[in-house]
């Protein structure tokens, strides 16, 4: 059996880490020195050695960017989510301000209709449309605690829409000119014809009862006549338009589609005369015209000798005496009659 030679590998080993230990020590007790010569030399070192360890320091290089792009790429990632988050808060704002943007130009474009000053107004809100086949009308947020009252005409931004046809404490019904049921007085201008709109379920309400059709042209202005009571006079109603069967229709002017904001307005009915004696002015204190006769005072023992003679005139059947100057009394007056017949 073979034997082995001395093992020279763990003296050398021991040599070579104490040789290191020692060096390190020493570059240690060197980099601690504090003095200028020794750090210009420890200075000088560095730049000899340290480009030459570029090598070694690539990879540490290369892996410390990459972990310093990961967590650049996490915090962009985190700033894109928080990003998203803001954009879809902003689109329901966006959503929420053109809402409102539509609102307003609704609500403004309600007062750009001229009406008359006299009439003030309520405006509110539509809840639901409950057009059917048999009635159009839609409901509104204002009722009896409102003030309203039924009959009153409605309008939007453009027109007169319909009226008020029923009324309950927080909601009324408005009834449109489209309805069936729906029967206004109306004037065309500039012809000044009067004729009553119908609705009849469609979009072009027809006019019925023209005075004088041949006097109409497409395109006349229709506005409410007042007449009945029903509506203040002046309100817009649409146009003229003249259809393929001859008959004459109007084009409404309220946007029937777009029903948000309706416009109450508070008409009161004309004053009704209970005497028409208070047509007729009383007399002026002074009378102008010819002087009245003077009126006789006649003696009573006159008055009394003519009234014994027409008595006894009558008892035998005689004729009656002649009545004496002056007004005559409503006795002697029916005697003188009876006489006569």
């Amino acid at each position: 059996m073979a034997q082995k030679g001395p093992d020279y590998a763990a003296p050398v080993r021991r040599i070579l880490v104490a040789l290191l230990v020692l060096v390190l020590l020493a570059v240690f007790l060197f980099w601690q020195i504090d003095s200028p010569r020794a750090e210009r030399l420890r200075a000088a070192v560095i730049d000899r050695l340290l480009p030459g360890f570029e090598w070694a320091m690539a990879p540490v290089t290369r892996v410390s960017r990459m972990a310093a792009g990961f967590q650049s790429y996490a915090r962009l990632y985190e700033q894109n989510q928080e990003l998203r988050r803001e954009l879809q808060k902003m689109s329901a704002w966006k959503e929420a301000a053109v809402q409102l943007e539509q609102e307003n130009a609704k609500l403004l474009s309600q007062n750009n209709v001229r009406i008359d000053p006299a009439l003030t107004y309520i405006s509110g809100v539509v809840l639901t449309d409950s057009g059917t086949a048999f009635r159009q009308s839609v409901l509104l947020n204002v009722g009896a605690r409102d003030g309203i009252i039924d009959g009153w005409a409605t309008m939007d931004g453009l027109g007169l829409v319909g009226r008020i046809s029923g009324v309950g404490e927080t909601t009324s019904r408005v009834m449109l000119l489209t309805d069936p049921s729906s029967r206004i007085p109306v004037t065309v201008l500039p012809s000044g014809q009067h004729a009553l709109l119908s609705g009849d379920n469609t979009a072009l309400p027809a006019m019925e009862f023209i005075e004088s059709p041949e006097n109409l042209r497409p395109g006349d202005r229709v506005v409410s006549s007042g007449d009945g009571g029903v509506f203040p006079p002046g309100l817009p109603v649409g146009q003229v338009e003249q259809t393929g069967d001859g008959r004459f229709r109007v084009r409404l002017a309220a946007d029937y589609g777009r029903l948000e904001f309706l416009r109450v307005l508070r008409s009161h009915p004309a004053e009704r005369l209970a005497d028409v004696g208070l047509l007729i002015p009383p007399p002026p204190s002074e009378f102008i015209g010819p002087p009245m006769p003077p009126v006789m005072n006649l003696d009573p023992a006159a008055e009394a000798e003519h009234a014994e003679q027409a008595a006894a005139a009558q008892a035998i059947g005689a004729p009656l005496p002649a009545p004496l100057p002056g007004p005559q009394p409503a006795e002697d007056r029916d005697r003188a009659e009876e006489a006569n017949d």
